[in-house]
């Protein structure tokens, strides 16, 4: 598998040397006598073996994945919606199966359940990005056409994250903000939190009470 970072690195250099190369066989620009050359810090590269490492941590899954790797397994849900604010409560239920992917790099989730006595299927991705120590989660489904995205961080002493995204509101076609808190009550306990915005005021719009089987 290092091999394969190893390749993967290499290609990179090369191809931002070939780059190098090809800006320094341009014609240099003339300068008018009202343009004066203004001086640029030169920003200096990494050498090979340095670029190897570095691509390497970057695509090695670390403790963060193997966290993400624990929740591996089926999940009973327990859903809560609100539809406005202090609106009253609606009750369903799904099931969740979750899996790690591509080399215990992504975590897969997918859910089935109803919605409004309505069929509801979605699939979810979580990444942790080693470079930028950052989850992303992404989420799509059967009741819409849009992809939901939002990033965060640990919070190790809660055991939550916190995510912030945007969606596109379908009825106004405007971009909402929206957040998310996932907290790991306890080995086999999650629970998702969301919150949307209306009339300019943040409210929950979902809780999700995970529990593993």
């Amino acid at each position: 598998m290092k091999n394969f970072y190893l390749a993967l690195a290499l290609l990179t250099i090369c191809l931002a040397s070939c780059k190098k190369e090809t800006v320094h066989n341009e014609e240099p620009a003339v300068l008018t006598d009202t343009i004066k050359p203004k001086h640029v810090a030169v920003e200096q590269p990494l050498d090979s073996a340095a670029q190897i490492k570095a691509w390497i941590n970057y695509a090695t899954p670390g403790e963060a994945h193997k966290l993400m790797a624990e929740e591996t397994g089926n999940w009973n849900c327990d859903m809560t919606f609100w539809r406005e604010p202090n609106g009253k409560p609606e009750k369903e239920k799904a099931v969740a199966t979750i899996k790690m992917i591509l080399g215990n790099r992504y975590q897969e989730t997918i859910f089935k359940g109803k919605i409004s006595g309505q069929p509801f299927e979605g699939k979810g991705t979580l990444a942790f990005n080693n470079t930028s120590k950052e989850f992303t989660t992404t989420f799509i489904d059967n009741m819409g056409t849009g992809m939901m995205v939002a990033n965060g961080k640990l919070d190790d002493r809660t055991k939550s994250i916190e995510f912030k995204g945007v969606i596109i509101n379908p009825v106004d076609g405007k971009k909402t903000p929206y957040r998310e808190i996932y907290t790991i009550v306890d080995p086999k306990t999650r629970k998702m939190e969301m919150f949307d915005v209306q009339n300019g005021e943040e409210y929950k719009s979902m809780e999700i009470i995970l529990k593993k089987n």
